[in-house]
């Protein structure tokens, strides 16, 4: 296949490898090692806004380039020029300091959560090409490297310390951290889960104050689970008896981590708490203003129907409430989280006029202007453009499946750089001249191109040519809109089989998530194990009902309080529709899902209208009272404030009105839900006397990534597809 990297001349381009003419095979629908396109390096734009850093071929260089020609013009750091003492063999990872003088590296990082590690942090000093631990009590979590390079926070034993690479210092700034107590510094498994948070650190601009949260999660119960290994690891067997791991997992109406904002003076090495009323809610982000003088700090109630931002003086720890928000739903992520700090103003997403879309405020809490406006949302806010006072960002306006890249200029005019439909995204070069394009489409798979700042291309990078060719013969996407339950419209996609003869009728299998502000038909490419179960003669199709995302609020929101009830009407909906099509047997009809999608198929084969003969349930919660408290009160409040809602949306209540047969199957190391969901299900269904089959997967988490999982698990759902829909 095509690859991206970097020719002996010094220019980025393409190898093309000649596409195979064999058979697909499972594992070229299923396994991710097999089926990924190729992609790009991490192109990290540099501050002169002209070249951009890329790792090497060989992972043993970071090299310069240049947007406008793609050359490579130098080298950033190389492992074999390191001089002096300190050396390693390889790195995981790495960031360029904001003066350019210093790069922060990490290796032998070991996996904590989903996104969170552990690893050895280094300092390399561009000027005297030497490089330096950041600490060798032990491995770091979090770090987070100075302005200056000078200095770097990082977490270790649940408290923050900072390293003086210049002086060759380690302090402690925190002291009473304890695992499963308190926490400085990094999230707890809520925090980086549901709010994306990787370290809650951050460096004023003149780099004498660190900000920081302090979480408190003493109060949060501990959950247990036994972890068995896999034979996709080195060593299968493990212990002869198996360890028990324990962490801090808040349960909906359960005590969460109670959070506290303190500034650290790096001088005086003193702490302060900030005055902040944050009560039993939320500190879903902190950063410093755009002066970097000042730190913003947002706060979110328990109920997450109510932010508030505020700017707070780390000296004297007073804090003005800049802006506040309130609704009768929760309040998106995906809104709040698009925020951008400026020298005079700030710009953050709200959904307040029924659609997602920028609003521009100065630090005294004056909303100046609303940037964007129309039927239509903003997906992504890329930044601004100060020379020009042009904003970049990412739109519905082509319809809620497809997404564009687009400016808007001082007058609040929005321009499509490249208006066709697909899945368009950016990622710009420091003064917004360049970005980097990637787009697909369901018949393209991704392509990769420099572009300049009006949207023409400046070089193509990587087109994937070999790898559609190799995949040529794949089933293909189709769009449409289905009605759902209430009468209304729904985006729709039908995956035809392979060789598909319109003069027969074939079995159907409907793909969903369908979770709150989710979206699954999205103009864009994919080639999964849905598409390995079309190749094996189904009609797979998925529709996205009410309370998906990047349609409007009201369509969003419809499922507050009431999880799994309207959803479950709107995928029944369409999967009558779709089943009355003249090449669709109604008579042989299936749905499958995985994690909300697994959750919506006990819904759905539990319903009284179910018109499935079978269903797959993957990871599924089976009540919301087992799920982590952030995610589940967004939508549907705590236990206690929502009783009938949390009994009505229950499948493990509905088990015993399933009356086709299920497939469920689960991780038994899934640390965001739990094994225990699908254990206490089944084990309802055997107390019922119902007939099901069940498949767990030992040592694998939620997403199945290691070995051959995702090839076998996607077997086994043809395998059980074909005995029960014959």
């Amino acid at each position: 296949m095509s690859r991206f990297h970097i020719l002996s001349c010094g220019v980025i381009g393409l190898t093309a490898v000649a596409a195979s003419a064999a058979p697909l095979t499972a594992e070229d629908y299923c396994d991710p090692a097999v089926n990924a396109p190729a992609t790009v390096k991490d192109m990290r734009p540099l501050a002169d806004g002209q070249t951009f850093a890329a790792v090497s071929d060989d992972g043993r260089s970071i090299e310069v380039f240049s947007y406008r020609t793609g050359e490579k013009t130098s080298t950033l750091f190389s492992l074999d020029g390191v001089k002096g003492d300190v050396r390693i063999d390889g790195f995981d990872g790495y960031e360029v300091s904001d003066n350019g003088k210093k790069i922060l590296l990490w290796t032998n990082t070991k996996k904590i959560y989903r996104n969170s590690f552990w690893a050895d942090y280094y300092v390399y000093d561009i000027l005297r090409s030497t490089l330096a631990p950041v600490s060798t009590g032990g491995q770091q979590r979090g770090a987070v490297m100075s302005h200056d390079g000078r200095m770097v926070a990082y977490m270790r034993g649940n408290n923050i310390f900072i390293s003086n690479i210049d002086y060759k210092t380690d302090h402690a700034v925190t002291e009473d951290g304890k695992v499963n107590e308190v926490i400085y510094g990094t999230p707890d498994w809520a925090y980086e889960e549901e709010f994306g948070m990787l370290n809650s650190m951050r460096w004023s601009a003149d780099d004498s104050t660190l900000a920081y949260i302090r979480f408190d999660e003493s109060a949060v119960p501990v959950y247990r689970f036994d972890e068995y290994r896999s034979y996709c690891e080195a060593d299968p067997l493990g212990d002869m008896y198996p360890q028990s791991y324990a962490y801090k997992y808040p349960l909906a109406g359960y005590p969460n981590s109670t959070v506290e904002v303190y500034a650290y003076n790096v001088d005086n090495r003193k702490a302060k708490k900030m005055d902040l009323p944050v009560g039993d809610g939320y500190v879903p982000s902190i950063e410093f203003d755009g002066d970097g003088v000042n730190l913003m700090v947002m706060l979110l109630n328990r109920d997450q129907n109510d932010l508030r931002l505020y700017k707070v003086n780390p000296g004297s720890t007073v804090a003005h409430l800049v802006m506040s928000e309130k609704s009768e739903a929760w309040l998106s992520p995906s809104a709040y989280q698009m925020v951008r700090y400026y020298p005079k103003t700030f710009v953050i997403g709200s959904e307040r006029d029924g659609y997602r879309h920028l609003y521009e405020y100065d630090y005294s809490g004056n909303m100046l202007r609303q940037l964007t406006k129309g039927r239509w949302n903003v997906t992504d806010y890329y930044g601004r453009d100060a020379r020009r006072g042009v904003h970049y960002v990412q739109t519905t306006q082509n319809g809620a499946i497809n997404r564009n890249v687009a400016s808007v200029d001082a007058k609040g005019k929005v321009t499509m750089l490249n208006p066709g439909e697909g899945t368009e995204s950016a990622s710009f070069s420091s003064d917004f001249g360049y970005y980097l394009r990637r787009y697909s489409n369901a018949q393209t798979p991704p392509q990769y191109s420099i572009c300049n700042g009006s949207g023409k291309m400046v070089k193509m990078l990587e087109d994937n040519a070999a790898y559609a060719a190799r995949y040529v013969s794949a089933p293909k996407m189709e769009f449409t809109k289905v009605p759902n339950a209430a009468g209304g419209e729904m985006d729709a996609y039908i995956i035809k089989p392979a060789g598909f003869d319109a003069s027969k009728r074939y079995p159907l299998m409907m793909y969903q998530y369908n979770g709150p502000d989710s979206q699954l038909v999205l103009n864009s490419w994919r080639m999964d194990g849905v598409y390995y179960i079309a190749s094996q003669g189904y009609v797979v199709a998925a529709v996205d009902g009410r309370g998906t995302g990047n349609r409007d609020r009201a369509w969003s929101t419809a499922v507050y309080r009431h999880l799994g009830q309207y959803e479950t009407a709107d995928q029944i909906a369409g999967a009558r529709h779709i089943a009355s099509l003249p090449y669709v047997d109604a008579d042989r009809t299936s749905c499958f899902g995985w994690s909300y999608g697994g959750y919506m198929t006990l819904m759905e084969l539990a319903s009284p209208h179910c018109p499935f003969k079978a269903g797959v349930a993957m990871a599924p919660v089976t009540d919301w009272r087992f799920y982590d408290s952030i995610y589940t009160e967004r939508y549907m409040l705590t236990p206690q404030q929502n009783e009938s809602g949390y009994d009505k949306a229950s499948a493990l209540d509905k088990s015993q009105d399933v009356k086709a047969r299920l497939l469920i199957m689960s991780g038994t190391s899934d640390d965001n839900v739990h094994f225990y969901n699908t254990l206490k299900y089944t084990s309802k269904m055997n107390s019922e006397g119902t007939v099901f089959d069940m498949m767990a997967l030992a040592g694998f988490e939620h997403s199945l990534r290691m070995g051959n999982a995702r090839t076998q698990l996607y077997k086994k759902i043809v395998d059980f597809l074909n005995s029960q829909l014959r």
